[in-house]
């Protein structure tokens, strides 16, 4: 088979591993950046790379290639149809535009904790494809699922996870629909024994979970997952105290609803689930606590890539808070984030990278005026001056809802350099 594997970052990689270790296949590469192809396989490779793949039986497309940039007259597949067609485990799958790696990681985590084989595969886990030959039927898969990852599957996974959903990648996809579109994928080819887990308060989850002819379950619900007092419950079933959560937040508590719903099917214990979920403390550069010095606290939530994700740090955090906001346009809305920010015990916004005119524009709109556009300062400066604004007791934050290109390689250099900058503020 005559094959193109159509961008060559990880994923790709990992495709062209995949195919090419099948007896019979002609393997092309194709990306619009020059790559480090292995020897002596072809490349196309420009601007246009992906516009002319006619002649090709299959075209691999990888998550961060749009399905529109590409035109061949063979078929269009991804890993992520290869794997929902390939796996002999049920798949929970897990989207949304916030707390997807957090969910996926509880999921695993809880059924780890009742001794079950779990692999946690896509964006925070191993590539699917590397680990498909291992999967056995008795495992259970977690799927960590983005739009680009769904925009064009065929299939979906037998438990649907839809989380928080608000306007993201508006750069990338076309509109709004199209975003909201490609997250349904992931409940629309549901069979009537398969399970949608969805976010009842959010209208996109609701609307996504609806296009499902298997059975819907919301979280938070009383007849499901939720918190009464200090404890989860499923239904009137008490499970464990929210303490066994080491996460902050109302918000990681709803994705612990939402895990545990996930789970109800193969764990129903509250001693498992209070195990599996003190187990997990949290992945990197998600409303992190770096450090205290001179009575100032400062988190690391460079994840934080829509203003839904901020808001909810500004709701996780107590207490007067200094707010780094700004980077990279993604088409984002800032109305409801500014709305919070003068409500929210913020004694101060620092703005950077190429949002911050239009974050001040909202700032201004729901009449907050402790705000600095700082773009032109160096990162590390940035850092140093919101701790001479700070006073003991005040929490600094970098939730900058908005993505890192441009000033940062990505999400994670972005919280790696305000690590060491935190981690160079003395006394």
């Amino acid at each position: 088979m005559n094959i193109a594997i159509a961008g060559y970052g990880v994923e790709g990689r990992a495709n062209y591993e995949y195919w090419n270790a099948q007896i019979g296949h002609v393997i092309t590469i194709a990306d619009e950046h020059p790559v480090d192809a292995p020897e002596g396989v072809q490349t196309i490779i420009g601007a246009d790379a992906f516009a002319n793949l006619n002649g090709f039986d299959l075209v691999i497309r990888s998550a961060g290639v749009a399905p529109y940039k590409i035109t061949t007259d063979g078929k269009v597949w991804s890993a992520t149809n290869e794997f929902f067609e390939k796996c002999p485990a049920p798949i929970i799958g897990v989207t949304g535009s916030k707390g997807k790696g957090t969910t996926a990681s509880l999921i695993t985590a809880i059924l780890r904790a009742s001794g079950k084989k779990v692999w946690l595969v896509g964006n925070i886990g191993l590539p699917s494809l590397e680990v498909l030959e291992e999967i056995k039927s008795e495992d259970i898969v977690v799927y960590e699922l983005s739009s680009f990852q769904l925009w064009d599957a065929e299939r979906s996974p037998q438990v649907a996870v839809v989380l928080y959903i608000e306007p993201e990648h508006l750069d990338v996809h076309t509109d709004l629909e199209d975003y909201i579109g490609a997250k349904a994928k992931i409940a629309q080819n549901q069979t009537t024994t398969d399970r949608t887990v969805y976010n009842a308060q959010n209208q996109w989850a609701t609307e996504i979970a609806g296009q499902s002819v298997g059975r819907r379950l919301p979280y938070p619900s009383e007849r499901g997952a939720h918190v009464r007092g200090d404890y989860f419950y499923y239904g009137d079933q008490e499970l464990c105290h929210v303490e066994n959560l080491l996460l902050p937040g109302v918000h990681n508590q709803d994705n612990a609803c939402a895990a545990i719903t996930a789970v109800w099917s193969w764990v129903q214990n509250g001693a498992t689930i209070a195990e599996g979920l003190r187990s997990f403390n949290g992945l990197p550069h998600r409303l992190k606590f770096v450090r205290e010095v001179g009575g100032v606290s400062y988190y690391d939530d460079s994840i934080a890539t829509t203003p839904g994700s901020a808001i909810a740090a500004i709701t996780a955090l107590a207490g007067p808070k200094i707010m780094i906001l700004g980077g990279s346009y993604k088409g984002a809305d800032f109305t409801e984030l500014a709305q919070k920010v003068a409500t929210g015990d913020v004694k101060r916004v620092l703005l950077i990278g190429d949002e911050a005119s239009r974050i001040a524009e909202s700032l201004k709109t729901a009449g907050y005026a402790a705000y600095e556009i700082l773009s032109a300062m160096p990162f590390a400066d940035v850092i140093a001056h919101a701790h001479d604004t700070a006073s003991a007791g005040d929490t600094v934050i970098l939730s900058p809802a908005c993505a890192s290109f441009g000033q940062f390689k990505n999400y994670i250099d972005r919280g790696e350099q305000f690590i060491a900058a935190v981690t160079a503020i003395t006394e």
